[in-house]
């Protein structure tokens, strides 16, 4: 028999959470299983007497509430204390191993599928080629396949999926997870890609755009101290995550950062796959720039190609990255006048890989933004490289699963 998991019993899964922006426990409800768990999600072991300290609960009542997060194997014995005099007491930590996400990466051209603990450590992962073009019954059906083979490779059991987080190369309503009206999806617009999961795996499913989630999966593995950051994926398209005072922000309709539409001014008689002139995405993307370089009569169609280019040391592909740089700090000029991040990462297959495009980047931004807002901005390459995303869809469901409100009703479902 599988493994029944406690984020599935008795519960009914939903998209409509903010997953990005968990709030800390009041005090006051430190009674509570699931706030007191967040105490112990920082890894570190404790003694239940050391949580009565810390929380002001008798210790029966947190003897009471560590003994159920325990029963649900979210948290585990993790040795013994010092002891100044009779049986050392034993102390608790968090369990990350206790269950798994299914992280999932959508790109135009590639999906990636990985198996992660709620710390967010990679157990098994997948890379396939796939065109989001394609529509979504081929892709989602991809990767629930693909899913349950990496659960199988990682040894782990269906019943142990505390849930689903998928990044989608578009816009994305969050509050119900689909797709809408993105540019380079044709049959995506408003498809309920929680619904089509969940008949397969019927656990907690989450959908933002990629870069959303590329943001919240480099800055919480990397850059966790930075609370006003930015991460720019640079690839087929251009976009950006933005994260202020450290929350995720997706404004109104989910398209804040969407930068590829911003006009340059130097691409006035550039036509954007949008329909109009002069976008950013149209003249510093990857497909953009080989285009540039095929009219020059070198051999490239793809931002792969214009890579490889830069790498046997054309100068006309330098020179045509470290311009697509340029264009990039343009409209980033303004963006950190406006919003002050001390974080600008660059990512995506073009942006991690291109020094020439970061160096063009810096070389504009600063030296047009304002003096003061970038005294200490830092601009870089990812560190997370392609499992940016992953990460990020790790993050997003675990912040949800393992929040204050979800592990009471899980534990409550429990019994």
């Amino acid at each position: 028999m599988h493994k029944q998991s406690c984020f599935t019993k008795g519960m009914t899964p939903a998209a409509g959470i903010d997953a990005g922006n968990i709030p800390a426990p009041e005090a006051g409800n430190l009674s509570r299983a699931g706030n007191l768990f967040q105490l112990l999600r920082d890894g570190r072991a404790r003694t239940r007497a050391e949580l009565a300290e810390t929380t002001g609960l008798a210790r029966s009542t947190v003897a009471a509430r560590i003994d159920a997060l325990v029963g649900s194997g979210l948290v585990g014995p993790a040795g013994e204390a010092n002891s100044t005099g009779g049986r050392p007491p034993s102390r608790v930590a968090f369990n990350p191993a206790a269950r798994v996400v299914l992280a999932v990466d959508v790109g135009a051209t590639h999906v990636i599928v990985a198996v992660t603990d709620l710390g967010g450590n990679v157990l098994a992962e997948r890379r396939l080629r796939q065109e989001v073009a394609d529509g979504p019954d081929v892709v989602l059906g991809r990767v629930v396949s693909a899913g349950r083979e990496l659960l199988t490779e990682a040894g782990r059991e269906p019943g142990e999926l505390a849930g689903m987080g998928i990044g989608l190369p578009g816009p994305v309503e969050h509050a119900s997870g689909k797709p809408v009206k993105p540019p380079i999806m044709p049959g995506w617009d408003g498809f309920d890609v929680v619904t089509y999961v969940q008949r397969s795996l019927p656990v907690p499913v989450l959908v933002d755009n990629d870069v959303n989630i590329m943001a919240l999966g480099e800055r919480t593995a990397y850059w966790p101290d930075h609370e006003n950051f930015l991460f720019v994926k640079v690839a087929t398209g251009i976009g950006a995550g933005i994260i202020s005072s450290g929350e995720l922000q997706r404004g109104a309709n989910g398209t804040a950062g969407d930068l590829g539409h911003v006009r340059v001014p130097r691409g006035d008689d550039v036509l954007c796959r949008c329909g109009n002139h002069g976008c950013l995405e149209a003249l510093a993307s990857g497909p953009a720039v080989a285009r540039q370089l095929q009219s020059q009569g070198l051999e490239a169609s793809t931002g792969a190609d214009v890579l490889r280019l830069v790498s046997e040391g054309n100068v006309q592909a330098v020179q045509a990255l470290r311009q697509a740089g340029r264009d990039v700090g343009d409209v980033l000029a303004t963006v950190v006048n406006l919003l002050n991040p001390s974080m600008i990462i660059i990512g995506g297959s073009v942006g991690e890989a291109g020094e020439h495009l970061v160096a063009g980047i810096r070389e504009v931004v600063y030296g047009r933004s304002l003096p003061l807002a970038t005294t200490h901005l830092r601009i870089g390459i990812s560190m997370a490289g392609q499992r940016a995303a992953i990460l990020g869809a790790s993050h997003m469901v675990t912040q949800y699963v393992l929040s204050p409100a979800v592990i009471e009703a899980t534990l409550q479902a429990a019994g």
